[in-house]
């Protein structure tokens, strides 16, 4: 049996800084890299932060430190999707998915969803997605004629603040 770990005994983790750039993919392809900077007039619907892709402790982490205490934008849908059961229940134990729900967003339980476009966070035809997942090509995540941006999970997060594509630098 494992032991069960208490608020006390939980660690955390490593501090990381911000890289000095923090590159996006533009649709269609996953090397069609810019800094995230250059979308900022790039207006978004959804954010997708997780999945099997950056979904572990630390890419949680990287979004709650962004999100605590803030609000998403109006329209923007945020879905977070830790990628295992255990990473699932450690986001509970440390308070994370309490401040993701007061964020805005919904937490799933792990699933692949809206990363190939099965179900939960389908896109829209003209519908603009700033996603951690993995792939961007024509209709992965829902209608042909959306796009996914991929970014890591604080750029996924700070842009869920501001609506638009944004370096986490700067919120």
């Amino acid at each position: 049996m494992r032991p069960t770990r208490t608020p006390s005994t939980r660690r955390p983790l490593k501090s990381t800084s911000l890289p000095s750039s923090r590159p996006s993919a533009t649709p269609h392809l996953p090397e069609n890299t810019h800094p995230a900077s250059e979308g900022k007039d790039i207006k978004i619907d959804q954010v997708v932060i997780g999945s099997c892709t950056n979904g572990r402790l630390e890419d949680m982490e990287a979004a709650y430190n962004i999100l605590k205490g803030k609000h998403i934008a109006k329209g923007v849908r945020g879905i977070i999707i830790p990628a295992t059961m255990a990473v699932y229940k450690e986001c509970i134990l440390r308070g994370w998915t309490t401040a993701f729900i007061d964020a805005g967003c919904i937490v799933s339980t792990p699933t692949c969803g809206p990363c190939l476009g099965g179900y939960m966070g389908i896109l829209a035809e003209g519908e603009r997605c700033v996603s951690t997942t993995n792939r961007n090509f024509v209709g992965r995540m829902g209608h042909v004629k959306s796009e996914v941006y991929l970014a890591s999970p604080a750029t996924a997060a700070a842009s869920a603040l501001t609506g638009c594509i944004t370096d986490p630098r700067t919120v």
